[in-house]
């Protein structure tokens, strides 16, 4: 996401590091090289030439003591550009046993109801009990779409598919939702903001009293967003902003910015299809990841999003009494998957966002999970709670391969990472480790020469 102002943030500090001298001319041509940089991302070209001449101005000035003017400099570089995507971490308050509504607006073709189920995945992760009512009565399947969400994250949906009034939808599951700490409101869209539209979401505002209205917005839509936002808040109270489509392209300066001037803070961003592609948004990680300095406060969001709690507790138990199968090596191939693909893993881990990582790697990487996935799929349950009985018999082999639509030389690999996997697991080398404690660095250089060699992907 936003590719050019990652090249062009990078190339300034990469440019203040290695310059000799920091004259007026290299000040100059950074800045110019982050103004084209914000333009093309499409953030407003006053507040880029704001940024600029304020860069210059503060990288001018000498009389700060015990600070060198590049220390200085970047310094200035970072703290402007976070002050132009937004200043602090917003983050909603939520509390279990006490229900919290949030409502969320927008226009067609914004993401409300997709965003609806990324929300509500990523609050049932971290143990809220979660609930989405459906609300939108007049986009066509609106509410088979909000079915499946809901069949796909294993989170409560509260429709009615032929009630054409959301006030009267609201107050047939009205009983039924208070038990939820968190319920999540989905609201029709229109093209435009019309006066119907506003009307019917005060009036379900009015209902429902939501103790947060969001308005989700398409990252697309750049400079636009300063516009919608500022309509909806006067229109509807709207007090956060959810931004969707972060991956997708360069324009997403324009919506961060154009929230900041309305004062409507951002929350979360969409960073692709997957429920698990959604954050909180944090100015000074996104401004880490655009560096390629890495950000694992999100890294480690993106694990919590993607664990489920319940299935590790039972991992856990069968690993204590040295059990650990097939199917329990699928159960964290999925988990792995729900973290989002291994290239945006990768930008978030401190040094791997500048490494040269071949193009292609962890692509393959990828295939290659979903592969091993197909096999143990195409296994029957003997085998799979038994895969020692696999290599002896080479019927076996070539039955789960073709099953699988790949090679046996696949399978072989699978079988040999998983055999590695039991071993570190289950063999006393991890399984007899306290966490709290950490690894010595005698026990790190016996896992290193144990595993090392045989760990290939």
């Amino acid at each position: 996401m936003l590719n050019t102002l990652s090249s062009a943030l990078k190339k300034g500090f990469d440019k203040i590091a290695g310059t000799i001298f920091l004259d007026k001319k290299t000040i100059e041509g950074i800045v110019k090289d982050l103004q084209r940089a914000l333009i093309q991302a499409d953030v407003n070209i006053h507040l880029v030439k704001e940024l600029g001449d304020k860069i210059k101005k503060e990288a001018e000035n000498e009389k700060i003591k015990g600070v060198e003017r590049k220390e200085h400099l970047t310094k200035i570089l970072h703290d402007e550009v976070r002050n132009l995507l937004g200043d602090k971490k917003y983050e909603l308050k939520l509390e279990k046993g006490k229900q919290t509504k949030i409502m969320l607006l927008g226009l067609y073709g914004a993401g409300k109801t997709t965003t609806s189920s990324k929300l509500a995945t990523y609050y049932s992760k971290r143990g809220f009990k979660t609930a989405i009512l459906g609300l939108d009565v007049h986009r066509p399947a609106a509410t088979d779409q909000l079915e499946q969400l809901g069949k796909q994250i294993k989170v409560q949906i509260f429709i009615n598919k032929e009630e054409k009034d959301p006030l009267k939808i609201y107050n047939q599951f009205k009983e039924e939702i208070k038990d939820y700490d968190l319920l999540i409101v989905d609201t029709a869209g229109r093209h435009d903001l019309d006066s119907e539209l506003i009307t019917e979401i005060k009036d379900i505002s009015n209902e429902i009293k939501p103790d947060y209205t969001l308005l989700t917005l398409q990252a697309d839509i750049g400079q636009t967003a300063k516009k919608q936002a500022s309509e909806f808040q006067k229109a509807c109270n709207v007090n956060g902003v959810i931004i969707t489509r972060m991956d997708s392209t360069a324009k997403a300066g324009g919506a961060l910015t154009a929230c900041k001037e309305t004062n409507a803070p951002v929350y979360f961003i969409g960073t692709g299809e997957k429920p698990s592609d959604f954050e909180q948004f944090n100015p000074d990680s996104f401004i880490s990841r655009l560096l390629g300095l890495g950000d694992l406060d999100g890294l480690l969001e993106k694990v919590q999003s993607a664990i489920d709690e319940k299935t590790q507790k039972k991992l856990k138990s069968k690993l204590d009494k040295g059990q650990f199968d097939l199917r329990d090596f699928q159960q964290q191939l999925n988990q792995m998957s729900g973290m989002g693909s291994l290239s945006k893993m990768a930008e978030m881990i401190p040094g791997l966002g500048k490494a040269k990582i071949p193009d292609n790697l962890l692509g393959t990487q990828e295939d290659k999970m979903k592969k091993w996935q197909h096999l143990i799929d195409s296994m029957t349950k003997q085998e799979i709670e038994n895969p020692e009985i696999i290599e002896k018999e080479t019927s076996r082999l070539s039955r789960i391969a073709k099953g699988a639509g790949t090679t046996t030389t696949e399978l072989r690999q699978l079988l040999k990472q998983y055999k590695l996997l039991k071993d570190m697991t289950t063999g006393g080398d991890l399984a007899n480790i306290d966490p709290s404690e950490g690894l010595s660095q005698k026990q790190m250089q016996k896992l290193a020469r144990k595993f090392g060699k045989k760990m290939k992907m």
